[in-house]
């Protein structure tokens, strides 16, 4: 069962990539992290489509992670650590066409990932972000670096280290520059449609030069931290079994409300 769906508007050269769990909060399985890696490649080789929107189906989230019920073999050295997240953005697939995320409701932890690698961010203003790693004994690494190249440390550390106590709201995003944009609640998609047809229309060798250029002067330092990354995660993750443990005693309980700082 297809777990992600792609439309493509062949006249204005844009496309929509929609994860498409909304049982599941849009939740990545192995699946959907194949089905995505596969689009992604699949768009560096058609030249029709020059600029894409990633979402999420339904208002209740963007994206939640990867799907808790998913097991993930891991390789028995402590050296080296199956993610399989680590492939599911564009710029991992070396897909360099202006990408923009339309966010609905919440978007959390593996979330990241595919926010990380989107040029901007539209987000409804229902919307909410958070990062629930260290709160199940887990190291927020990949998301807390890929968030520390769109917003300011203070706030990065603070979302990662309060851990499910806290959702940082849209408002905050927008105000922190996470997110480029806010719009009333359904209209994140529209809203993101209108800029991607604007880029697409442009010369598509000035654009994806200019996407690269964005990127060159952030990449030297994601590179080194990214290198880190697994190593962290190795010494500092719980065993899954405990991990599983916190997640069954605490995901009853209630987390602060947002805007919890402009009160």
């Amino acid at each position: 069962m297809a777990t992600l769906r792609t439309e493509t508007d062949d006249e204005t050269g844009v496309a929509v990539v929609t994860l498409d769990r909304p049982a599941k909060h849009n939740a990545i399985d192995l699946a959907t992290a194949a089905e995505l890696s596969a689009a992604w490649r699949r768009f560096r080789f058609d030249d029709s489509v020059r600029a894409i929107v990633v979402t999420g189906a339904g208002d209740q989230a963007f994206c939640t992670g990867i799907d808790r019920s998913v097991t993930v073999p891991q390789p028995s050295s402590p050296y080296t650590i199956d993610d399989p997240l680590l492939a599911i953005g564009p710029k991992a697939n070396d897909l360099f066409k202006p990408v923009i995320a339309a966010v609905n409701g919440m978007a959390c932890g593996g979330a990241f990932y595919l926010l990380g690698e989107a040029e901007f961010i539209v987000a409804a203003d229902h919307a909410t972000f958070f990062d629930p790693h260290t709160t199940y004994g887990m190291v927020s690494a990949y998301e807390s670096i890929f968030m520390a190249q769109r917003m300011p440390f203070g706030e990065v550390a603070r979302m990662a280290l309060m851990g499910t106590a806290e959702r940082v709201s849209a408002r905050r995003a927008y105000e922190t520059g996470l997110v480029s944009e806010l719009t009333a609640p359904g209209e994140a998609l529209d809203a993101a449609l209108a800029c991607a047809r604007v880029i697409a229309s442009y010369p598509t060798e000035a654009v994806q030069g200019t996407v690269r250029a964005a990127w060159a002067a952030r990449e030297a330092a994601r590179t080194q931290a990214v290198a880190h990354a697994p190593h962290l995660i190795a010494l500092g993750n719980l065993p899954p079994e405990r991990q599983a443990d916190l997640f069954s005693t605490r995901r009853t309980r209630s987390t602060r409300r947002p805007d919890f700082r402009l009160r």
